[in-house]
């Protein structure tokens, strides 16, 4: 594997030779290649570091999580909650030359609510309609009081699409996305890179330093280090952590870290069509074995030289609205035996797909040995990163070790992935008392009744084991000391705005 993909490595280096590093060229190794570049239809990690430079949102986050102006320069929120206005920043314009306004934030967010297959609908459920006060303002009707609203507007629910692109192309609008962001869509060739280059429309060009942006997905985290430290790219993302040193010591070049938002765990098949119909999937007890059987700690040590946080939660230890009722638990292989042995599947096996990355990899082989230990015979499927997605979403997995990326608001970590029938909720868990709580965090902005909501929710899902949650991981940032500006965001995303070759 390593070969091969040092060949394919090298094949792009020759595709790039005459794009060196310069002050108009940048050069991004991404960790998986994204899936469709449609704001409304995608769901990768990746392709939302893509997005960063193609698509402008509503509003942003700043590196401590503030919510700060991007294509709104101002809101206001009725003493109710349930009318918010925005105050749109004049001058921009589309990279098709059609102009941001206040109908291109309705059409907006009627087609994140309403376009077939959208994983933004249930981020913006609450969102009754979008009023046009003037060309530019807009109002946002709400259902009812929705604490997490900019949360979500920071993210690709507030990405702005041209409107007229989107109705012509509809939905193979990510063949060729047409936003509003620093830079415009130039090509993009499956497994083997996506490149854009600098919008001289872009209402904020005098901070953009770079031409053209060249993404390459490169899935061995060894090999994307290897072209870091060959000259062939300026930046990767998520450096694994057995690999910081190298960088740490080479004055070439630098690291940016940051303590992030996602968590990582596995996603177990509770309802989604015949193959949920298994011990696994209908055993919470089997479901409990398998979390007593994995000791976090060691998995973080072996796998991430402990760089990593152990965690057992949507969102980390450390987080505010971390329930302190459910800590991280220990490794219990003897309590794992006898719930196995009552659920009357002494010795169980089943399939756990995983993702074909490397730390993916070794992530799925120590759980798979610490289980064995327990009684489990876990056969590892190694997948493609989309084809595994797709096949989670068909119901074709019976447990899928994946993480997710992220929210700066809990509710972007949480209820996607646990309300019944939410679009991200793949393993079709649901229950009914969970979401009434869950739906009441989202009612207030009050601190202490969003948490005993959120508790109240953890009271259900916790114990169902939906999800078993392992860790929460740093994000690291390798690049060229040759690069100055750039600022790591707990969200992982890549924000070139100020960044330039010095």
């Amino acid at each position: 594997m390593i070969k091969r993909n040092l060949f394919a490595a090298a094949a792009i280096a020759v595709a790039l030779g005459s794009t060196a590093a310069s002050a108009q060229a940048l050069r991004i190794g991404l960790a998986e290649d994204p899936d469709i570049l449609d704001p409304h239809l995608a769901r990768t990690f990746v392709g939302r570091i893509v997005f960063s430079s193609l698509c402008d949102k509503l509003v942003d986050i700043d590196v401590n999580l503030k919510i700060v102006p991007q294509l709104a320069t101002s809101w206001s929120t009725t003493e109710d909650g349930k009318e918010v206005t925005f105050k749109l920043r004049q001058g921009v314009i589309f990279h098709d030359g059609t102009p941001f306004n206040a109908e291109a934030v309705k059409y907006n967010i009627d087609r994140a609510k309403n376009i077939q297959g959208s994983f933004r609908k249930a981020e913006i459920a609450d969102v009754e309609r979008v009023e046009v006060v003037d060309q530019h303002t807009a109002k946002m009707i709400l259902s009812k009081p929705f604490s997490p609203l900019l949360a979500q507007l920071s993210d690709r629910a507030g990405m702005m699409i041209s409107p007229k692109a989107g109705a012509e192309m509809g939905d193979k609008f990510g063949n060729k996305p047409v936003c509003s962001g620093a830079f415009k869509f130039v090509e993009r060739v499956q497994q083997d890179r996506i490149v854009v280059e600098k919008f001289d429309g872009y209402w904020n060009k005098a901070n953009i330093h770079f031409d053209r942006i060249t993404y390459l997905p490169i899935i061995d985290t060894t090999v994307r280090l290897a072209n870091l430290q060959s000259g062939q790219l300026d930046l990767i993302e998520r450096t694994a952590p057995t690999d910081l040193e190298k960088v740490r010591k080479d004055s070439r070049f630098k690291l940016s870290s940051v303590t992030g938002l996602a968590y990582n765990g596995i996603t177990i098949n509770l309802g989604n069509g015949p193959r949920a119909n298994n011990p696994l999937g209908q055993d919470p007890r089997i479901r409990e074995a398998l979390d007593l059987s994995i000791d976090r700690k060691a998995l973080v040590q072996v796998v991430f030289n402990g760089e990593f946080e152990p965690g057992n939660q949507p969102v980390p230890p450390t987080n505010p609205f971390y329930v302190k009722k459910y800590p991280v638990p220990g490794r219990d292989v003897a309590k794992a035996k006898e719930l196995l042995k009552a659920a009357g599947h002494p010795n169980f096996s089943f399939d756990l797909m995983v993702t074909n990355d490397t730390i993916g990899q070794q992530v799925a082989q120590v759980i798979q040995s610490m289980a064995r230990e327990a009684g489990f015979d876990i056969k590892l499927i190694s997948t493609e990163f989309t084809t595994a997605l797709n096949n989670q979403t068909k119901g074709d997995f019976t447990a899928f070790v994946i993480g997710w990326s992220g929210r700066s608001d809990p509710d972007g970590n949480i209820n996607v992935f646990v309300m019944c029938g939410a679009p991200l909720n793949e393993g079709k868990y649901c229950d009914q008392e969970a979401d009434k709580a869950l739906n009441e965090a989202r009612t207030t902005g009050d601190t202490s009744k969003r948490m005993a909501a959120f508790e109240r929710a953890a009271d259900r899902y916790m114990p169902a084991r939906p999800r078993i949650y392992l860790y929460h991981d740093k994000r690291f940032f390798s690049h060229t000391a040759k690069l100055a500006g750039f600022e790591a965001h707990p969200d992982g995303l890549i924000r070139l705005t100020g960044v330039r070759f010095q």
